[in-house]
């Protein structure tokens, strides 16, 4: 078949002091490259701390040209159902339309539509790889800079643990560099970046979201190899193993 496919696991774990370096949660990948350019995501997340716990489905597709077209979510927070929800993004020159179907216990069926004007740097999807896919959107060959991007979220929590619908948030994302990374994956030639939640007024749902650096492979493939958030997260994510 003409489509490549990358597989892996990332670990979770704890910086608070009273859980230092504990397990807390872990996420199973993969990234089929398609012959046409496109590529499909699917990830599943599970966080065990803090309570409640979050079980997390995403499949996310994005077209030959980059661009995010479609998105689905399941969610499980607490041992019980939080809702599924699937995404369409139209895009015209100008902008384009976002679309949303979902269904959740709190919010029974959900249909929303808005339409958007300027660019749109991706889709906030929640899990950790597709962070590190998403730092695709900044020109690393401008060197080290900062700038701001515009994403499409189903939740707008830091956990991503609330019923699917449409959230737009800005960020700043900023490249900082590049370094090798050794995890236990392997060593990895990478680019280092940071997102910044401190461009909108309010932060990311109501609250600011701590600094956040990740590094990712200096590669075609955007993979998430290490990064960590600092605050009242407190947490640690690092590339377990990788099949390429």
């Amino acid at each position: 078949m003409a489509h490549r496919t990358v597989r892996g696991r990332i670990r979770y774990t704890s910086k608070k002091p009273e859980r230092l370096d504990a397990e807390r949660g872990r996420e199973w990948f993969a990234f089929t490259h398609h012959a046409d350019g496109g590529v499909v995501l699917r990830a599943q997340c599970e966080i065990d701390d803090p309570a409640p716990t979050v079980m997390r489905d995403v499949i996310l597709a994005l077209g030959p040209d980059g661009r995010p077209r479609n998105l689905h979510v399941h969610l499980i927070v607490g041992d019980a159902p939080m809702g599924s929800g699937w995404f369409d993004l139209a895009h015209r020159d100008g902008g384009g339309t976002v679309t949303c179907e979902s269904n959740s216990p709190s919010l029974g069926r959900l249909s929303q539509r808005m339409d958007f004007t300027g660019p749109l740097d991706g889709f906030g999807t929640h899990p950790i790889v597709g962070d590190g896919y998403l730092t695709r959107c900044i020109d690393t060959s401008r060197g080290p800079h900062r700038r701001e991007i515009r994403v499409f979220l189903p939740s707008p929590d830091h956990r991503g643990a609330t019923p699917p619908m449409i959230a737009e948030h800005r960020i700043g994302l900023e490249y900082l560099g590049d370094d090798t990374v050794t995890v236990a994956a392997g060593t990895f030639a990478c680019r280092r970046f940071r997102f910044v939640d401190d461009i909108t007024s309010g932060g990311m749902g109501g609250v600011e979201h701590p600094a956040y650096d990740l590094w990712v492979t200096a590669d075609d493939d955007h993979l998430f190899v290490q990064g960590g958030v600092g605050g009242y997260m407190a947490t640690w994510y690092e590339l377990a193993e990788v099949t390429r």
